[in-house]
This record gives C-alpha cells, structure tokens and sequence, in this order.
C-alpha cells in the first residue's frame, strides 16, 4: 500500500466523553461491520471495560475507508485507555501515530485528563484535530465548548469537528477531515527493520503477541527478531494486522500497524515502549522515549481462605502473562497468614486487579489499604526503598525519609473552588496556580504527597465538588518528610497488616479514629481486648472492647454475700486465664476499616 494512502491516529479524550461510542461509528462507516448490527463498545473486549465504560487495554483495528473522491484509504485506529493510572500505555500508543482526535464533551467542556492527555500528544509531535462529541444533548453548550479549547487547549476552535457519537451524525465529515489533517506516515523499506512495542498480551495458543507499528524495514514469518531493551532474540511464527478478528499478512511494511507472534512465552520479555529490530540486520539506533514502567501503589493481596493460596498465586502468573505492570512477591502476614505484595499503577489499576481475579479466578480476597513507597536514608548512609510498613527500620536508625510528590490539576466549577482548597489544604497540597478557563470552571495547580492521594482523597474530592471535579496527577520527585509508622496492637499483639504510615501531624488523629473503628467492627469475646495505637514504645490511643458476661450469680438465692463473691472471683480468675491464652478473631472488614478514616 501506497504510504500516503495510511492514516495512523488515535482518539483521545477524558473518562466517559464518548471515545469508545466513537470508534464504534468509524467502524460502521468503514464497513467492518453493518450499521447498528453488533455490541456497542467494539474494541473494549473484557466485560469490566463495557460495564464500567473505560477502556483498560489499548486495542487496535486497521480500517479500510472510501473517501468522497473515490480513493481508498488505510486507517489504522489505536484505541487508548483514558486514566491516569495507564499514562505511560497511552504514550506509548501515541508514539506509534501521525495525529489524534482530541474529543471534548459539548455537555461538559475540557476535562483534566483531556488537557494531560493533549500534552503527551504535543510531546510526540502529533497532529491534533479537536472533536466536539455530544451536540445532540439538551444541555450541550458549543460555544462555551468552543471558548474552553481556545483558552485550556490552546487550539483555534474553528478547526473543530461537531458531531454526535451516539446519533452518528457528522461522521462523514469527521472522517474527510481526519485524512486531510493527518499526515500519512514516513518510512524507508530499505532500512534495517525498526518497529515500536505498543502492547502487548498472552494467547493461550500462540504465546505472546506483541502489537507494533512499523517504521523503516520489514519483517515477515521465519524472520529472526531482537528485542532491544532485552537483548532476547525470537523467531517470527506470524505476522498480521487486526480487524475485528487477527488477520495474517505476508509481511508488517513501513506505517503498518499490527502484530507478530514468535513463540515468546512471557509478557514480561516485551516491554512497552521497546524497539523491535531483526537480528541479523539490525537497527542502529532504537526508537526514544522508552522506560521501564513502575508501580506507584503498593498493597497486600490475601486469600480470606487459607487452602485457596495456591490458586491466587496461579492466577496472578495467569493475569501478569497478560498485564506486565503488575508486580507480585510472596508475603506473609501474622493476621491473613499467606498472600502477595502487589504494586500497581494507581488506584483504578489496584481495583481491576482484585476484581479480575474475583469474577474471572472465582477467589475470595481481602486487600490491605495502599501504601506508596518510600526512600530511606539509614545513619549508615544506605538507601532503602519501602513499600510495606512492616519493612519500616528502627527509629534510631532512620536518618532521612522521603517521600514521593506529584503534579495534582484539578478542574472544577468555581462554586466548589473554596471546598476544594481546604481539602487539599489538608492533604498537605502545595498551592501552584489557578487559572479561570471561563466563567464558571478554574483550574487548580498543585504539587501533593502521593500517600494522601491513595488516602481516600478521590472520594472526598467528588463529596466535596458533588462529582463535578476531574483530576488528574503525575510522578515528580522524591522529597524529606517527617514520616512515622503507626502499629495497631490488639490484645498487645501488633497486628501488621492494620500498621501504617503516616505524616506525624496526622498520626494521634488517625490513630485515634482507627481504634475508635475497630471497636465498632471486632466482636465482643469472652475476654476484655485493649485496642491501642502505637509509636515505637509509646501508646498515642487506646479503646477497650468489653468483654460477654455471664450472670454467674443468678443461681443464687439468698444466703451470705461470699456466696456471691466467691462465685464472681472464680469468673475474674477464668477470664484472666483465657486472656492469656485466647486468640482474637479479627473480621475481614476490619482490614479495611484504615480506607474509612475521614
């Protein structure tokens, strides 16, 4: 195919704006399938994507479209994840296009991952082409649309594409438009093959496929590849591109988009972001931008039934041979007795994870709350990275904590900017700048500690903005803070899996509640329980749990008073002794009592 007959974009835009309604109507009206005669939400494959209505994985599909003028076109369409959480996914799937359709809501204007997300565009260098989605709703306000893409975006507002996703309308136009603005790509046949890594996941039947787009060379079955970043070298098994099924191809050439497959047997072999070259000729210079992907959240993952341990340990190798961001090593817990540490990409990652393995495995798990990691400067000048508050050093032997930071913009409708800036205030936020995008929005700039975002701070965000507020965060660096670890210790046992850490302006606050908690969820036994929280020797709260009585002295009936107290004593006594050697069960909704706390 004829290089400047290709079009490779993709769309972009924040949660719920409509990008996968979208990719819906580009398919019909390429003829893929026939108008209104399949699923909705075609390229969201995994039943959490269509009930929750994001995209988790990045997908892909080659289109073959007649324009007005009667020339065929190839457009390749790689459908992105839209949170925050998948950010390096989405740049890495932009770095494989020519352009990309920002798509913005006419009922709700520019959104924060939407500004995010047009940066990591501009950072590649992409055409972009404003689409206002939605003018068919009752409360869809164009020109208010049209002055936020000029003022948050930057972009000449007349370039726009109006249409309705839903209703199909004005997408002839959209697509007319799209071959005009988007540039075909550039590439040599006669170069050393050089692909980009997009994707990638695990057939049971194939191995692994890796989703690519070619750049210069190319590269066909019996090929010999080698990944650069690895320095692994496999042998072509196939090639091919995607419609709505795999398609085989004699050969991947220069602005294709599709996949190989070559016996590999792990994701984890292929990166994100890596460059992909032949072996016996390869390229001298990879493509930029690649990085190794690392987990920002961190949590224990237990099974609530001890014999299910090896199943949750076979369905984490299942679900990682398919999501290599997720990291998993073996933990055990004094209180949940075996299970995983699992690190994650955020929080959404965090709940998709426990989810897929619930429905999909059929387990039944208790997760601990998140926790970031931190970096620790011992006196002996050693650097430690921690995840896990049971990792924690000595006091004495800590000289310097830091923890991590990110850019936090939040956009919000200024009726609530006052809410908003008193709980950021109190999650420890560092107050950047505020821009008025129009009238009745602002954006709000700040630098937070990442502990108080996995804290419960996206719920109390849209409580306090009554869902209006959008927000998006990404890494910074790594600053001194005074961090300490608080244990919980019941019935004078700590239990590790309720520790935390914890800014010490906030720790006799959060301690105190989470005791005050735990009383209302641990049920009474036989025996007085103290709840106490603890930093190091020092007790900063204490709650007690009284313990079920028995009226040991209803059979008395008259009589001389020792009677009575003779009895009561010989209570006190067995109470005493079963205090000593009586365990305490602590319930499952105990452990999340720590993701409760205001």
């Amino acid at each position: 195919m004829n290089l400047t007959k290709i079009r490779n974009f993709s769309i972009i835009a924040h949660i719920d704006h409509g990008k996968s309604t979208l990719a819906d109507r580009i398919i019909e009206k390429c003829r893929l399938v026939a108008p209104g005669k399949h699923a909705d939400l075609l390229m969201d494959s995994m039943d959490i994507e269509k009930e929750r209505g994001i995209t988790i994985k990045t997908n892909t599909i080659t289109l073959n479209y007649i324009s007005k003028n009667g020339e065929e076109y190839i457009l390749n369409l790689i459908d992105t994840p839209g949170h925050v959480d998948f950010t390096y996914e989405v740049s890495r799937a932009l770095g494989s296009c020519e352009g990309v359709l920002l798509l913005v809501d006419a009922t709700q204007g520019v959104e924060a991952q939407t500004i995010a997300n047009m940066y990591l565009a501009l950072e590649n260098n992409l055409e972009i082409l404003p689409v206002i989605n939605k003018i068919d709703m009752q409360n869809a306000d164009i020109e208010r649309t049209k002055e936020s893409i000029e003022k948050s975006l930057g972009i000449d507002p007349e370039q726009s594409v109006l249409i309705s996703a839903r209703m199909g309308t004005g997408i002839d136009e959209l697509l007319e438009r799209l071959i005009e603005v988007i540039p075909p790509p550039k590439g040599d046949p006669d170069k050393p093959f050089k692909a980009l890594i997009f994707d990638s996941y695990f057939d049971k039947y194939m191995g692994v496929l890796i989703k690519i787009r070619a750049f210069d060379g190319s590269v066909k079955k019996d090929d010999t590849i080698l990944l650069c970043s690895t320095r692994k070298e496999f042998t072509v098994t196939e090639v091919g591109i995607f419609r709505l099924e795999r398609e085989k191809k004699a050969s991947l050439n220069p602005g294709d988009v599709g996949y190989i497959t070559a016996g590999i047997k792990s994701v984890v072999d292929t990166k994100i972001g890596d460059t992909v070259t032949l072996a016996d000729n390869p390229t001298p210079e990879p493509l930029k931008g690649f990085k190794e992907v690392k987990p920002f959240v961190f949590s224990g993952l237990y099974p609530i039934y001890s014999d299910e341990y090896e199943d949750l340990k076979e369905a984490l190798a299942k679900l990682r041979l398919n999501d290599a961001s997720l990291l998993t090593e073996p933990d055990n817990s004094y209180a949940l007795g075996f299970g995983f540490r699992c690190g994650y990409l955020g929080l959404l990652h965090k709940e998709i994870v426990q989810e897929r393995l619930e429905r999909e495995f059929g387990l039944s798990l208790v997760t601990t709350a998140p926790t970031v990691e931190y970096r620790i400067t011992t006196t002996k000048k050693e650097t430690i990275m921690i995840d896990n508050p049971v990792k924690m050093p000595d006091v004495p032997s800590i000289e310097m904590i830091e923890e991590p930071y990110v850019d936090a913009g939040i956009i919000t409708p200024t009726e609530f900017v006052g809410n908003i800036m008193a709980l950021v205030q109190d999650s420890r936020g560092i107050h950047k700048s505020m821009d008025y995008m129009n009238a009745d929005r602002v954006e709000l700039k700040y630098e937070m500690p990442l502990s108080e975002i996995v804290f419960n701070f996206y719920d109390k965000l849209k409580s306090c903005s009554r869902g209006y507020a959008s927000f998006d965060y990404e890494f910074k660096d790594y600053r001194p803070a005074k961090m300490q670890k608080v244990d919980i210790l019941v019935n004078g046992e700590p239990v590790d899996a309720l520790s935390f850490i914890v800014h010490e302006d906030k720790a006799f606050a959060r301690g105190r509640e989470l005791v005050e908690k735990l009383k209302d969820v641990i049920p009474r036994h036989q025996f007085k329980i103290p709840l106490q929280a603890a930093i190091g020797a020092k007790i900063i709260a204490r709650e007690t749990i009284s313990p079920l009585r028995k009226n040991v002295t209803a059979k008395c009936y008259g009589g001389d008073i020792t009677r009575k107290r003779k009895l009561l004593e010989k209570q006190k006594e067995g109470k005493k002794r079963m205090k000593t050697i009586g365990s305490v069960e602590i319930p499952q909704e105990a452990f999340m009592t720590i993701l409760k706390i205001d």
